[in-house]
């Protein structure tokens, strides 16, 4: 334990930029802190900082142990929270993005009952339909509906989800229905800009996944207008079942295509790659995979 408590008062002065600087904020003393640290230097027998009345630099040879001392160090304090996490309820804040819809409508009542289960946790729900950058923003955890593409994050399959083509029927008597994914070319459609691929519609056919480039006179940045535009017949639309579903239901809508559109499409819970994962992210996903599996999504 004093071999740990020295390599840590190394890497906490240099982190401060002082001694003096790094006893304040970690609550002991200037003169313990330097006796840690020349005890370590004793004890590798090289200087590891060059210490001035006005400045602290690190040797070559403390370079190279501060940068393998501070990792270690950091893979220790995440294996404690991780035991802790474990072996304590989950508390406090977690910040959740989510597209807004499928936020209001589906998501929203998941996470509810989450908070009534653990009143010790507080949510930050962020609710927008755009790319949420995890880390840059301090996102614990996104709900997205698609397909992982970036390898720095971490994903878990929450759902299954649905894409449903979807046209309202007096557009389709006016410009017929299409019978394969090409026959979409030229037809008025609706583009949600949130989708993957945009205008660029994945569809399989024989196999093999083809995409068709489809435009119409609407370009929306949300599945809610999108539907709103679908159901008043200005072009056919892509958008997930939770949506298409219920006005399909009610006739507004008829599904086409329905042969050809891929599966695959997941609800997913993504967060950022993290060598312990917090005990209140985990217990969350492991609530929202139960609450779908008790509560499909259509």
């Amino acid at each position: 334990m004093q071999d740990l408590a020295r390599i840590r008062a190394f890497v906490q002065v240099f982190d401060a930029g002082g001694f003096s600087a790094a006893a304040r904020q970690h609550g002991r003393s200037k003169a313990l802190l330097s006796k840690y640290v020349t005890d370590l230097e004793d004890y590798l027998g090289v200087r590891l900082m060059n210490r001035t009345t006005r400045k602290l630099s690190l040797t070559e040879a403390g370079e190279a142990y501060y940068r393998e001392a501070s990792q270690l160090l950091q893979q220790l304090d995440d294996l404690d929270a991780s035991i802790s996490d474990q072996t304590s309820a989950p508390r406090g804040l977690l910040r959740i993005s989510a597209p807004r819809n499928f936020g209001e409508r589906t998501l929203a009542p998941a996470i509810f009952e989450f908070l009534l289960k653990y009143p010790d946790v507080s949510v930050d729900l962020r609710l927008e339909d755009r790319y949420v950058d995890l880390v840059d923003e301090g996102i614990d955890l996104a709900l997205r509906i698609s397909t992982l593409t970036d390898s720095s994050l971490i994903a878990r399959k929450i759902a299954d989800m649905r894409i449903v083509v979807a046209g309202a029927p007096a557009l389709l008597q006016r410009v017929g229905t299409p019978k394969t994914p090409e026959g979409l070319r030229g037809l008025p459609c609706i583009v949600d800009t949130n989708l993957q691929g945009q205008a660029n519609w994945r569809f399989v056919e024989d196999g093999k996944t083809v995409s068709v480039h489809v435009s119409g006179p609407v370009r929306v940045n949300s599945p809610l207008a999108a539907l709103q535009a679908a159901t008043k017949g200005l072009g056919f639309a892509s958008m997930p079942s939770y949506l298409a579903d219920p006005a399909i239901e009610s006739g507004q809508l008829v599904a086409v295509l329905e042969r050809y559109v891929p599966a695959g499409q997941t609800l997913q819970a993504v967060y950022p790659h993290r060598r312990h994962l917090a005990g209140k992210v985990r217990a969350l996903i492991d609530h929202l995979v139960d609450w779908f599996e008790r509560n499909p999504v259509s």
